[in-house]
């Protein structure tokens, strides 16, 4: 199991890529970005590189990929899961007025 919410990215080539660690991270970062020298993504490069050799934090990490992706619009919005959509129908039934 993975430590962080699945990331789905889509890169500007088109192609998609879905990121739970940090190493997956690292080979998204090598994908086809919008600006690849913009100061965001450098800083995110950095402290991947940092979590893969133990020197930061992974969540740190993961966040600044994150960010970055929401940053260059490549960040996918995420679907609810099927559980969610579950507790969802269930909750509004139970605020219906009763008939």
């Amino acid at each position: 199991m993975s430590r962080f919410l699945p990331l789905t990215i889509r890169f500007v080539s088109g192609g998609t890529m879905v990121v739970t660690t940090v190493a997956e991270a690292k080979k998204a970062l090598a994908g086809t970005w919008k600006n690849k020298e913009a100061p965001a993504y450098l800083e995110a490069a950095r402290l991947v590189d940092d979590a893969i050799a133990g020197t930061c934090r992974p969540a740190i990490a993961f966040a600044a990929f994150k960010r970055v992706a929401a940053q260059q619009g490549l960040l996918r919005p995420a679907q609810p899961s099927a559980a969610l959509t579950m507790l969802d129908e269930l909750w509004s039934r139970s605020k219906a007025p009763p008939s």
